[in-house]
């Protein structure tokens, strides 16, 4: 039996058929499932971080494949080092984390940028009310083809932009290095200066028994003796405010670790100022190697290929339908096409604002050039003044107050003493060696900051961590160039 020749089948049948049709379309699409937020879980993780110890590891190899300049491994039994702690922050800290989540989403977007819209499947039916009128039906499938070019050009803008991501994930990370290096600098002077706070207590405690026993020798008055017994409830003060001091230095040092407050493990203090390194010309070193500007040049690169994108968006993609239909019981096929003519809108709002967006870009970076300058000028300048400071302390102002310590100690054992001049050198003392330790930071965080501003020696790769970064490690170290299968010109910047 023809179903094209019975009225009333046909009048079934075709609407079936759309119906099957469109449902085998819907097949494709995803579905969706519920994930729910777990803090308790997720508490019970941070407090076990560190018995991951096998994963870090294997992340620190990872790490030594990508050219990092890492410890030979991770081991938190015998203490944790400055050098360990950065291999944590990069592998728990919650900033990074978060950037590299968002590169995620940059990642998804590349990942299916460029797809052909979706097919369009159209129906149209009418019933004749006539007893004798057909069911005059029309079936259409219309899909259009990117003639234009402007799909490539679409895929090459989200490479771009994915690319920008990874550059801020470098930028974050290298920071973060620089971050960790100063908050542990920061711990182990805090540390330090209780540790002289305590001596200095010991100190001022003597003082006061050898007050003790010189006013019951009617040798010291009531008043002379008053003023050494304030002095030490005031130091008792001051080390009590010294002690939350390095209790907050090491809450914020785990914080950026990625370890919470109550982690119970032994942090190796670390005052050591690193290896100077000196260039010919710094600002050449700061336009090529830091992290910054690095990101300033890929979101160029994505103002450029917006620009693009916008260009290509006025030309014309052809629309294509086809189909079958009925009409007075004849039969027929359907052909349909369209073509847009640009010559009234052309995307110029479209184009406009691109352009304006790459001017905008272009002047970011070269703002964020300048700013860079004077960072690293204010950063010299403060080294060479925070070390003139430390040189002068440590071989003038600290050896003469050892050798006025020493003095007075000779003078107590002779028996000849005067407590009011034994405090004031044991405060002066004091002073000066916590200043030393104030000096000391000074210079580190100086350099620290001249090691962040002038980048890394080598162009560095996004820390392999995430999975769902598809990251590798061949040649470009770059996604989005492997992707593309060509270099951009932004690739020869770190």
């Amino acid at each position: 039996m023809d179903i094209s020749t019975t009225p009333l089948l046909r009048r079934v049948a075709w609407p079936g058929i759309a119906a099957a049709a469109a449902g085998g379309l819907l097949g494709g699409c995803q579905s969706y499932e519920r994930a729910p937020l777990d803090l308790a879980s997720h508490r019970d993780t941070i407090e076990s971080r560190l018995d991951a110890a096998e994963s870090i590891n294997a992340f620190l190899n990872r790490l030594d494949e990508s050219g990092g300049d890492m410890p030979d491994g991770f081991d938190p039994t015998d203490g944790l080092s400055s050098a360990e702690g950065e291999v944590l922050a990069l592998f728990y800290n919650a900033d990074l984390r978060l950037a590299r989540l968002a590169a995620g989403v940059a990642l998804a977007d590349y990942e299916t940028a460029g797809l052909w819209e979706d097919p369009e499947f159209g129906f149209d039916g009418a019933e004749i009310l006539s007893p004798s009128g057909p069911f005059e039906y029309g079936l259409a499938l219309n899909f259009t083809v990117p003639i234009s070019g402007r799909l490539g050009v679409a895929k090459d803008r989200a490479g771009a932009s994915y690319e920008a991501e990874l550059r801020r994930i470098v930028d974050a990370e290298w920071s973060m290095r620089a971050r960790v290096r100063s908050a542990w600098a920061a711990w182990t002077v805090a540390d330090e200066r209780v540790r002289l706070l305590n001596d200095m207590i010991g100190q001022v405690e003597r003082i006061g028994s050898i007050t003790d026993r010189l006013q019951e020798a009617g040798e010291l008055t009531r008043i002379e003796a008053r003023l050494i017994r304030a002095e030490l409830v005031q130091t008792r003060g001051r080390l009590a405010q010294a002690e939350f001091a390095a209790s907050q230095a090491r809450v914020d040092l785990l914080g950026l670790l990625g370890l919470p407050p109550s982690t119970e493990i032994e942090l190796i203090p670390s005052l050591s100022p690193s290896e100077s390194v000196s260039f010919t010309d710094e600002l050449h070193r700061l336009i090529e190697a830091n992290t910054s500007l690095a990101v300033r040049r890929a979101e160029y690169q994505t103002a450029e290929e917006s620009l693009r994108l916008e260009i290509r968006k006025q030309y014309p993609d052809i629309t294509i339908g086809s189909g079958y239909g009925s009409e007075d019981n004849d039969d027929r096929l359907l052909l349909g096409l369209s073509l847009p003519i640009p010559i009234l809108n052309a995307n110029r709002a479209g184009i406009a604002e691109a352009r304006a967006q790459r001017d905008v870009a272009r002047a970011a970076a070269e703002i964020t050039f300048e700013q860079l300058t004077r960072e690293l000028a204010t950063t010299n300048a403060a080294i060479i003044a925070a070390g003139t400071q430390l040189e002068a302390f440590e071989t003038q102002l600290v050896p003469m107050l050892e050798e006025q310590s020493r003095e007075v100690e000779k003078l107590i054992d002779f028996g000849e003493v005067d407590t009011l001049i034994l405090l004031e050198t044991v405060s002066r003392r004091f002073e000066v060696k916590s200043q030393l330790l104030d000096l000391r930071l000074a210079v580190l965080n100086a350099e620290i900051e001249r090691m962040r501003l002038l980048g890394p020696d080598q162009p560095k790769p996004p820390a392999p961590i995430e999975p769902a970064i598809k990251y590798d490690t061949t040649e470009t170290n770059t996604p989005y160039t492997a992707a593309r299968g060509d270099t951009p010109a932004e690739e020869a910047s770190p």
